[in-house]
C-alpha cells in the first residue's frame, strides 16, 4: 500500500506542477485524497494549518465529458475544505474542542451532499452512501485516503468557493 500511496503522489506533483490549464487524470489525483478522513483531535491541527496544501478541483480541470464521479468526488473535497477553513479561521468556532465539533458537521454534511449527488445518478453509488447513520461514517472513515490530512509538499491550492452554505450548529456538540 506504501508504495501505491507514493506513486500516487509522485504523479499528482508532476502533473501539478505542469501548469495552469493543463489536464490530469481526475480518478488518479482523486485516489489520494477521497474520501476525506472524519476530523479527530488527531488529524485537527494538519486540518487547519494544511489546507491550502490540499488538492482541489476546479471544475475547468475535468474533460469537457465523462469522469462524473471524479467531478463529484472533487466538488464534495473542494466543499469540505472550504468549511474547514470557515471552521478553524471563519469566527464560526473557538477553541479546538468547538472547531472540532464544526469540522466534524462539515465533514458529514459535505459527505451527504456527496451521497445525495451520487443517488441523483444513473450509475452505481459509493458503497458508503448505501449506507446509514454511524455506519457510513465509519464506512467512509475506514476508506479514507489521507487519514492525517497530509499537504502536497510544494502544492498552492486555489480558491474555490463552496457552492452550498455551511451552517454549523454548535449545540449538537
Amino acid at each position: 500500500m506504501f508504495w501505491k500511496s507514493t506513486l500516487v503522489t509522485t504523479l499528482i506533483l508532476h502533473l501539478i506542477s505542469l501548469g495552469v490549464g493543463q489536464k490530469f487524470y481526475p480518478e488518479v489525483l482523486l485516489e489520494s485524497n477521497f474520501p476525506p478522513a472524519r476530523p479527530s483531535v488527531y488529524n485537527l491541527k494538519a486540518i487547519c494549518l494544511h489546507g491550502n496544501g490540499r488538492p482541489r478541483y476546479p471544475a475547468s480541470s475535468f474533460p469537457p465529458s465523462s469522469y462524473a464521479y471524479a467531478r463529484r468526488a472533487g466538488k464534495a473535497v473542494n466543499r469540505l475544505e472550504a468549511w474547514f477553513s470557515r471552521c478553524c479561521y471563519g469566527g464560526l468556532a473557538h477553541g479546538n474542542g468547538q472547531i472540532l465539533c464544526c469540522a466534524e458537521q462539515a465533514w458529514e454534511n459535505a459527505l451527504t451532499h456527496f451521497c445525495i449527488d451520487e443517488y441523483s445518478t444513473m450509475t452505481l453509488v459509493h458503497e458508503c452512501c448505501e449506507k446509514k447513520q454511524e455506519e457510513r461514517w465509519n464506512c467512509f472513515q475506514k476508506k479514507a485516503a489521507n487519514p492525517f490530512y497530509k499537504p502536497l509538499i510544494g502544492y498552492r491550492a486555489p480558491v474555490i468557493s463552496p457552492d452550498r452554505v455551511f451552517t454549523w450548529y454548535p449545540n449538537k456538540c
